[in-house]
């Protein structure tokens, strides 16, 4: 292992489990899907907002959808301008500003809905006059003609020679897509598929790198999809804890709104709210006690078989290179205190990252093992579908772009079983209707068949099957 790709192990350590997910996603150049309960939906959007522009110095969009988004809100709320200068987070604050305190987090409270963040856009029922999709045809049809490549390179080139007229966003954070109307998820589909969206009087190219996230509600992660051809073209599926895990990201800009504030600090529902009173701050200060930091755990060159939900696999063993060995570098207090903020990760870093990825060597019996894992997920009886040739794809893909975060250029057994349990969250679809169970053909009672299929999800199914099916020696 070279200096250069030890270097980058290091910063890639002290990841979270969302800055992973986010990572693995631009380093394969696909796009993800998020989920949490849906009391911290607009904390997580908040969170990814941050890390975008901390951890990759990339724009952000947030588009909050509802049943009455139309698609001319939707190419609207894609659109920033962009910044003359190196992307920082708008709301930092330094200390001494003048600045009001009370801005210095980005938070939008979920009670308010009256006083939308600069950060976010809300898609109100539109009724204005028509907008880009004004020539739409009945059926959806849109009526425009798809640009050629050659047309697609000069849109580009126009971006490039006036930097601040509105583009799209580098991440796009489509807060509650599943609650969009199918026209607009379908939109979304096209912008994913083809890298770019048709307006009224032009198109509009996606940049170089560019992430999409679905950031959806819902009780579990195998619950959280949206339309099936879109559900199946995001790339991995992630659940994140907001109980356990929290918001890294937004516990620092609450700090720092304490510190510019002397201390005193605001709840999660007065944080963006000037009317705040003494009781807030004091209910905040209590709260911001029990801030869930992030766990120590280290990715190692030889996870585990039995890997955690998370990113993180952890298998200590003799010889094996950890944070607490790449961290000892003799580096100066100076050094080791900015290694400790969060890392940033530039283009070249994940194109660094994407090539290891490429020159990853995989087993054959590593590949038995992937594809009987697809096998039996394909003839589990409580899976219905979803298992399809794309997520096989991804799967090959994911396995491989995790092993170079290990310390590895080849994949493991215990990589394909963390690769099968994100790539298959969100795409298996469950037996709704005992009657469609296949046993039932052959004599199985209803009643046995609708106690075995009761409380069953996708990461049961995973759990089993990887239960079920043999790893190689």
């Amino acid at each position: 292992m070279t200096d250069e790709q030890q270097l980058l192990l290091q910063r890639v350590h002290k990841l979270s489990d969302l800055e992973l997910a986010a990572l693995l996603s631009l380093v394969a150049h696909e796009h993800c899907l998020i989920s949490t309960v849906p009391s911290a939906v607009g904390e997580l959007a908040e969170e990814l907002r941050l890390i975008a522009t901390k951890t990759f110095n990339l724009t952000s969009a947030i588009v909050s959808c509802h049943a009455h988004t139309t698609l001319d809100d939707f190419a609207t709320a894609l659109m920033v301008v962009p910044s003359p200068g190196p992307a920082t987070s708008p709301s930092s604050v330094s200390p001494g500003t003048n600045a009001p305190p009370r801005s210095v987090s980005p938070y939008q409270p979920r009670n308010n809905s009256n006083n939308n963040s600069r950060h976010e856009i809300h898609l109100a029922p539109s009724t204005s006059s028509p907008g880009y999709f004004s020539t739409l045809r009945p059926g959806g049809s849109s009526g425009l003609i798809p640009s050629s490549p050659s047309q697609q390179q000069q849109q580009q080139q126009q971006q490039q020679n006036h930097p601040h007229q509105p583009q799209i966003a580098n991440v796009i954070l489509a807060k509650d897509l599943d609650r969009a109307p199918r026209a607009v998820q379908i939109q979304a589909l096209e912008l994913l598929r083809t890298r770019r969206i048709f307006t009224r009087t032009s198109v509009q190219a996606a940049p170089k790198q560019f992430l999409f996230v679905a950031v959806l509600g819902a009780a579990s992660g195998g619950q959280a999809r949206v339309t099936p051809h879109l559900n199946d073209f995001f790339y991995i599926a992630h659940w994140h804890d907001a109980e356990a895990d929290g918001f890294e990201h937004l516990d620092e800009e609450w700090g720092a709104a304490r510190q510019v504030t002397g201390g005193g600090g605001y709840t999660i529902d007065d944080v963006a709210d000037d009317g705040g009173d003494d009781d807030a701050d004091a209910a905040s200060t209590d709260s911001s006690q029990s801030v869930v930091k992030r766990g120590s755990a280290l990715l190692t060159p030889t996870p585990d078989s039995n890997a955690a939900d998370g990113w993180r696999l952890s298998s200590p063993i003799a010889g094996s290179v950890g944070v607490s060995k790449l961290s000892n570098n003799g580096s100066s207090p100076k050094q080791q205190q900015q290694q400790t903020s969060s890392p940033l990760f530039t283009d070249s870093d994940i194109a660094f990252l994407a090539q290891l990825g490429q020159q990853v060597h995989v087993d054959i019996d590593v590949t038995r093992y992937q594809l009987n894992i697809i096998s039996f997920l394909r003839m589990h009886r409580a899976v219905a579908g979803g298992v399809s040739p794309t997520a096989t794809k991804h799967f090959t893909q994911l396995m491989q772009h995790l092993a170079p975060l290990h310390g590895l250029d080849y994949a493991t057994p215990s990589l394909v079983a963390l690769a099968a349990k994100k790539v298959y969250l969100h795409r298996m679809r469950m037996v709704d209707d005992p009657e469609k169970e296949r046993s039932m053909q052959w004599g199985s009672e209803r009643a046995a068949v609708e106690t075995l299929l009761a409380g069953i999800g996708p990461e049961d199914v995973i759990e089993d099957v990887l239960d079920m099916v043999a790893m190689p020696n």
